[in-house]
């Protein structure tokens, strides 16, 4: 966990870049959660993507859970790395397991800082 990132209560991250684009990610917690991810499906560059709606799925040994957007905007990159070695979410889940780049407007009110995602995966 890093404080420089925003939270989704469907765990995942958010770090804003300096020119207006969010990178998206899931978070270590989802990643320990799920267990040993298996297959991402992610949304193609150039598709909207919309705060609180389903952009993909990942899937584990475990289970397939949906992943949620935490902003709205337009991707305008997918990890193609997390696509062809999804198990980049388990073992590097703030760095290379990143999994898209959307560029946005402005962010949704009920992102999360650091501390309040803690106290949320701790209760």
């Amino acid at each position: 966990m890093s404080a420089e990132l925003l939270y989704s209560k469907d765990h995942e991250w958010v770090r804003v870049e300096s020119d207006g684009v969010a990178v998206i990610g899931v978070t270590d917690f989802a990643a320990e959660q799920l267990g040993d991810v298996v297959y991402v499906d992610l949304p193609e560059a150039g598709s909207e993507i919309t705060s609180g709606t389903e952009m993909g799925e990942i899937e584990s040994t475990k289970s397939v859970s949906d992943l949620f957007s935490p902003i709205s905007g337009t991707v305008s990159e997918t990890n193609q790395a997390v696509v062809d070695e999804p198990e980049l979410v388990n073992s590097s889940p703030f760095e290379e397991g990143w999994l898209i780049k959307a560029s946005f407007e402005a962010l949704p009110d009920d992102l999360l800082s650091a501390e309040e995602y803690k106290a949320l995966t701790q209760s």
